[in-house]
């Protein structure tokens, strides 16, 4: 079993769109037993709420339901439990890199790297912006987790 955390800052927006799509692919390519995935914030702005109901919208237009993901933040306890814990931007891994135990740190990294269509190193934050930047997260996420499926397949 591999698991996989996505990490942004308030765990409402980028992250979860980054679950729930992988939720989707895993479950649609079988691999429910064998990879598991979570998100959380780097801070604990959201904790116990759903996902931006934006966010909900746009990833439910695309067949994704995010309705019963919770924002949580990032514990340290993360670092040993997850396998991969990927950030959404540099701000995040920075903060990432800060705060886990040296013995952890090949754990982490950006979740972009994985894309195959988009030459971006990070997902933009949206939640500023309009519905564009949630429909383009969507696409940003649908690309690397399709990337890290098929990396973790070749492990």
């Amino acid at each position: 079993m591999t698991k996989v955390l996505f990490v942004c800052t308030g765990n409402i927006c980028r992250s979860p769109t980054a679950e729930g799509v992988a939720r989707h692919f895993i479950d649609a390519a079988g691999l429910a037993g064998h990879v598991e995935v979570d998100s959380a914030g780097t801070h604990g702005y959201h904790v116990g709420e759903p996902p931006d109901r934006r966010t909900q919208r746009a990833a439910a237009r695309r067949g994704y339901d995010l309705s019963a993901l919770r924002a949580r933040r990032l514990e340290i306890a993360d670092f040993q439990r997850f396998d991969l814990v990927l950030a959404m931007d540099a701000g995040h891994l920075e903060t990432m890199q800060r705060i886990c135990p040296e013995v952890y740190r090949p754990r982490l990294g950006l979740f972009m790297r994985y894309a195959r269509r988009h030459a971006l190193d990070e997902v933009p934050d949206p939640y500023y912006g309009g519905d564009a930047g949630f429909e383009a997260v969507l696409d940003y996420c649908e690309d690397a987790v399709e990337g890290l499926l098929q990396a973790l397949a070749q492990r």
